[in-house]
């Protein structure tokens, strides 16, 4: 299976395919499509924002050893 990666928006329920891809993606093959998307969902940055916080609290200078090469 080969990948390609493109960017485009939701337009009418439909994803669109650029135009130099679309030959590509033609004829009868199976694809296998994978969507990521931006999140809008303000609960979930702050949960990021909480988890961060809590992560840097744990962290004390004596572990500043491991920092060093």
């Amino acid at each position: 299976m080969k990948a390609i990666e493109f960017t485009s928006q939701v337009r009418n329920n439909n994803i669109q395919v650029p135009q130099h891809l679309s030959s590509k993606l033609s004829g009868n093959k199976n694809l296998r499509v994978i969507v990521l998307y931006e999140e809008d969902d303000p609960e979930e940055d702050d949960f990021q924002n909480l988890s961060q916080e809590q992560f840097i609290k744990g962290y004390s200078e004596s572990d500043s050893v491991y920092d060093k090469e």
